[in-house]
């Protein structure tokens, strides 16, 4: 039996080693004609950084920061460092200085392995950070790494030793770390995979013959380890376009010869806002998997481009995903599945009591028997107290609002609270909050979900100025810039309102459910500031 990801690495290698592992669509800067790796290949670039890893005294208990984009480079040194026991703590490119100096200070990441083109950022965090680890580029892959500066810290666990930190926007200011283990991301890759033992699902995999397409960020789990353990385990390809482009999206689907596709509720609807060619009805793409579909393109997408969108629900905590994957479909209706195999959900109401079919309730979910985390992320860093809260009655507390039919399918309602869902990306209102309340001109701040057209929500945020601070055009512009500066481009507010008041508790908290009327869209208040135009990716 398999205990690492690597070890099944080495297997697929063994079994499949002229088989494609990694492949990058043409017109990239560090792949202009194309990339594609076999495991063969990618197998003795793994034993070679391995080497290096090793030779410098990192091993087991050591946590190492890549921030090496949505690259193969990522997912080999994931490999290195997995053969070693080492844990890996992937990056948010677009993370500001500080950003990454909270993450590295949580984590207590003991190195930096970044691209040349974030080079600055990796310095500028690690100058700031509590023990300044030290960054190595990999494009100039130095011929020794610097020596680690602490003994590796346990043996190796195998199944259950720490995989990687994935850092989720909670409900707090600061993500939370997800401690994922070696059987985290065996056992999400075989739910995936399972799903084929099952005459009536439409997920079938495969062996050795699948071509995945992912242009979601590696610092999620579904891009991170569902797709490319899935991929391992069956000894399919891994396709990386890198950042989604509708523009080039089905010449690039055509060009790696993709048979599944991931998403988000943005590519959908980019899609279908493209002019109709040729070209999106040439694929071979069985089916798309992901979650978020505006309900109202659902069915005009598989008319048009010829193919089932899988609406899925999971997280990162629980190595699991429930799917809407049984003809006939709930197609527009964000249903997500129904309790299948070993995952139970319950929904239940504000005293976890269980909430009668067509009531909306939060989520709850375990794995059934004597082990209800089985599979489950192994707690968040340095937080038990957050942890054995979320399991609290033996149930992981999901925060998301569901409601169940009369048939048993549950339907998606609503995110988690202070959550805005942003082109996939989760933001922590409270973040950005904290960043707002920092300036001396404000007194309350509230981040607020608003909806948007193309990024399914934009974060809007409501600020109320202290005495004799005049609320202007120019205020709100430095408050945007100031966020722009302090947060990752996509968490600054795309739109801004200064209001006399904000409704508060008694512990002076704000009420953001009284904010605005019910049915009331905050983008039509007199006197909103728009700077959505100016919020952009920074290469």
């Amino acid at each position: 039996m398999h205990r690492t990801v690597y070890e099944i690495f080495q297997a697929s290698v063994a079994a499949a080693p002229d088989n494609a592992f990694l492949c990058v669509p043409a017109g990239r800067d560090y792949a202009p004609e194309g990339l594609e790796l076999t495991y063969a290949q990618v197998a003795r670039q793994v034993e070679e950084i391995a080497g290096a890893y090793r030779a410098a005294g990192y091993g087991a208990g050591h946590r190492v920061a890549l921030l090496l984009e949505n690259r193969p480079d990522h997912f080999i040194h994931f490999l290195a460092l997995n053969a070693l026991g080492i844990s890996q703590v992937p990056v948010n490119p677009d993370f500001r200085p500080e950003e990454l100096r909270y993450l590295l200070d949580h984590s207590g990441a003991d190195l930096i392995v970044c691209r040349e083109s974030r080079v600055d950022l990796g310095r500028e965090a690690s100058a700031i950070a509590k023990d300044r680890p030290p960054v190595v580029i990999a494009e100039s892959w130095p011929s020794r790494l610097p020596d680690a500066r602490t003994a590796c810290k346990h043996a190796d666990e195998g199944t259950r030793a720490e995989a990687a930190l994935l850092y989720t926007s909670g409900t707090t200011a600061r993500p939370k770390a997800c401690i994922l283990t070696n059987e985290h991301f065996m056992l999400f890759a075989q739910w995936y995979i399972d799903f084929g033992l099952e005459p009536e699902s439409c997920f079938k995999l495969k062996p050795g013959e699948e071509r995945l397409l992912n242009p979601l960020p590696v610092y999620h789990v579904a891009a991170g380890c569902l797709c490319p353990m899935t991929m391992l385990m069956t000894r399919g390809c891994l396709i990386m376009p890198g950042r989604f482009s509708a523009q080039r999206w089905w010449q690039e689907v055509i060009s790696t010869r993709a048979t599944i596709v991931h998403y988000i509720g943005l590519v959908p609807a980019a899609l279908l806002n493209q002019p109709v060619v040729p070209e999106e009805r040439m694929h071979h793409v069985k089916w798309g998997l992901g979650a978020g579909i505006e309900p109202s393109l659902h069915a005009e997408f598989e008319k048009r481009f010829g193919f089932p969108n899988i609406e899925v629900w999971g997280m990162t905590e629980i190595g699991r995903f429930t799917a809407d994957d049984r003809e006939p479909r709930k197609i527009g209706q964000r249903a997500i599945g129904k309790p299948m195999r070993d995952f139970e959900m319950k929904i239940v109401g504000e005293m976890d009591e269980e909430v009668p079919a067509g009531m909306p309730g939060q989520l709850l979910v375990r794995s059934a028997g004597t082990n209800p985390r089985r599979g489950f992320f192994a707690g968040y860093l340095n937080d038990p107290e957050a942890t054995e809260e979320a399991w609290r009655g033996g149930w992981f507390h999901t925060g998301d609002v569901v409601r169940k039919g009369d048939d048993g399918m549950v339907y998606f309602v609503d995110r988690k609270k202070n959550i805005i869902r942003r082109s996939g990306e989760n933001i922590a209102a409270g973040e950005v909050e904290a960043v707002l309340q920092a300036d001396a001109g404000v007194a309350y701040a509230a981040a607020i979900a608003a909806p948007d057209e193309t990024r399914q929500e934009e974060v809007f945020a409501c600020i109320v100025v202290q005495p004799g601070v005049v609320a202007d055009a120019a205020l709100a512009r430095r408050l945007f810039d100031l966020c722009l500066d302090k947060l990752a481009y996509y968490k600054a507010p795309g739109w801004i309102l200064f209001l006399e008041s904000l409704p508060l508790t008694q512990t002076q908290k704000v009420q953001k459910g009284k904010i605005f009327p019910a049915g009331h869209d905050p983008r039509s208040s007199p006197g909103v500031f728009d700077f959505r135009q100016l919020k952009r990716h920074k290469r």
